[in-house]
Order: structure tokens, then C-alpha cells, then sequence
């Protein structure tokens, strides 16, 4: 019996009112809309289904791919031959607990998680009301904008690891530019996260959030997909002014194009696939580095 048959009666016999999905292409689940079918894609409703349902894939054989918005992945035409298990959809609760602190599950999105911190009057997350990733993406690359990085507001991370889950505080999580312990331990998953934040007029707050958001539509190429920022950005430099003074902008591979607006971004024109998208960035890649000694690191993650 194959690994997703397998899987299929066992999700059948324990977790029979988790939703699960056949042969889904994964265009429909990242921002770049780009990526063949995954085998199996389920969407856990909790914690707990969660973790049970990474029980039953390990009883099979497979190893699942996890994900929250799919908003900073580029995914092989190829598709995946495993289970993704995509905890945005239904595992974003969150709750305002003790003093400042809010605890939130995996899948909420951080542009929600930044409105119910303004309305509860805690400041601290106002950097991410545009970022479209979920909670447990943004620790897992300790995501950041406009001086702001979940490194300063995450004080604890619940994550389930092969020997269980546990909780980890402070220099556990290992937070440094655009990476964190879960970047380097892939078998980890994140089930949910605690954040301290400040007292703050939620008036206040708002007009924050409303300038960044100000800025990122004045500046980023948000009417087209994308995973956001391309590249990481390099010591002493930035990214998209290196692109941009290379003459870049604009340059093209089928339907993947590098900005027009913001060199940084790498964006779909049109039905452009995984193998453009790399394409284009080798060249950018080559470009830039033989024309400034830089050689830029990719911030997307590629999948697999």
C-alpha cells in the first residue's frame, strides 16, 4: 500500500473530521502562485489534531511540509510527493493572557495578530501589520520590517519536536537576520507562540500601522504575486539598490520578471513557473555579482 493510502485510512479511523484535500496544486497556496500538486494537503483545526496527525504520517513513512501562508516559498513545478499540512487556514486562535502578552496559534496571520494587539492597546507588532505571513513563519525566519522583528516581541515558542513538545524561551530560539532555531531544525514544528508587548493609545497604534502600510503600497509591487523580498539583505548594501544599479529592473524570464517598482522583488506577470523564477534569479545572481563583488543570498525558501 502506497504512504497516501496509508495515511488516508488511517486519517479515516483517528482524526475522521479533519479536513484533508487530494492532489492540490500549490499555486492556490503561495503568494508567488507558482508550484505543482502535493499529494495530500490537510488543514488541523488545533493543536492537538496537529500533533496527531504528525503521529499517523510518521506510522507512514513521510515526512510533512509544513505550512502557514506560503507567502515566502517558491515551489518546484514538480508538486510535492509528501503531506502538507496547512495550519492558516483554521489554527489561529489567539488570546490576550497576563499583563501585555498575547498567545496565539501557528497559523494566524500576523496582519490579524497586529490588529487584535491595537485594539487591546499593545504596541509592538505595528512592523507586521503588512508582512502576509502567518506567526509561524515569521519565527521560523524571524521576519521583520521598518526597524521592527518578531526577535523582539516573542518570549516563548510551543513547538513540537521528535521527543515531544516543549516550550523554549529567549536564547533557545536562537533569533539572528531572517533565521531562528526552527530554520536550522527542520523536524521541529510550531505550534504557537507567546508575545510581550507595550501599553499604548490604540489610536496611536493605528496611525502606525497605517503609515508603514503607506509605505509599503507607495514603494512595493503588491498588485502583483510575489513572495515578498527576494534576497536577503547584503552587509553594508541593500538588495534592490544593487539590482537596480546593475539595470535590472524589468529584466524578464517567461512570466517572472524583476520589479519595475522595487528591484528587490521578483514578481508573476503571468503565469510564470518555478524553474522562470529561478532562472531569474541566477541571473540577477550572476549579474550583481560580477559587477559589485556581492553575492546576493535568496530570502525565498525553495520547496523542496
Amino acid at each position: 500500500m502506497l504512504w497516501y493510502e496509508m495515511l488516508d485510512q488511517k486519517i479515516q479511523d483517528y482524526l475522521p473530521d479533519l479536513p484533508v484535500e487530494k492532489e492540490v496544486p500549490m499555486k492556490r497556496h503561495t503568494s508567488f502562485r507558482v508550484g505543482g500538486a502535493a499529494r495530500r494537503m490537510a488543514f488541523p483545526k488545533n493543536r492537538e489534531q496537529l500533533v496527531l496527525l504528525m503521529g499517523l504520517a510518521e506510522e507512514c513513512g513521510v515526512r510533512p511540509f509544513l505550512l502557514g501562508k506560503g507567502t515566502n516559498l517558491l515551489v518546484d513545478d514538480a508538486g510535492l510527493e509528501t503531506l502538507v499540512i496547512k495550519t492558516a487556514e483554521h489554527m489561529s486562535a489567539v488570546s490576550a493572557t497576563e499583563g501585555e502578552t498575547l498567545e496565539a496559534d501557528a497559523g494566524i496571520s500576523l496582519a490579524r495578530l497586529a490588529v487584535f494587539a491595537q485594539q487591546a492597546g499593545l504596541s509592538g507588532l505595528e512592523f507586521a501589520h503588512g508582512i502576509p505571513g502567518s506567526l509561524g513563519g515569521g519565527i521560523y525566519m524571524n521576519a521583520g520590517a521598518y526597524g521592527g522583528e518578531m526577535s523582539q516581541v516573542v518570549t516563548e515558542v510551543t513547538a513540537l519536536f521528535p521527543d515531544g513538545v516543549r516550550r523554549l524561551q529567549g536564547e533557545e530560539l536562537a533569533f539572528s537576520y531572517r533565521r531562528s532555531l526552527f530554520s536550522t531544525q527542520p523536524e521541529a514544528v510550531i505550534l504557537g507562540a507567546k508575545l510581550r508587548l507595550a501599553k499604548d493609545d490604540p489610536q496611536a497604534i493605528r496611525a502606525r500601522m497605517d503609515d508603514y502600510m503607506a509605505r509599503r503600497k507607495k514603494s512595493q509591487p503588491l498588485d502583483y504575486p510575489s513572495a515578498g523580498s527576494t534576497f536577503k539583505r547584503p552587509v553594508g548594501a541593500y538588495a534592490g539598490t544593487l539590482i537596480e544599479k546593475t539595470g535590472l529592473k524589468g529584466l524578464s524570464v517567461g512570466g517572472a520578471q524583476v520589479s519595475e517598482k522595487h528591484a528587490g522583488f521578483i514578481i508573476n506577470v503571468g503565469d510564470a513557473t518555478c524553474e522562470d523564477v529561478k532562472r531569474l534569479i541566477a541571473q540577477v545572481q550572476k549579474r550583481v555579482l560580477a559587477q559589485w563583488d556581492v553575492l546576493l543570498e535568496p530570502e525565498v525558501k525553495f520547496v523542496p
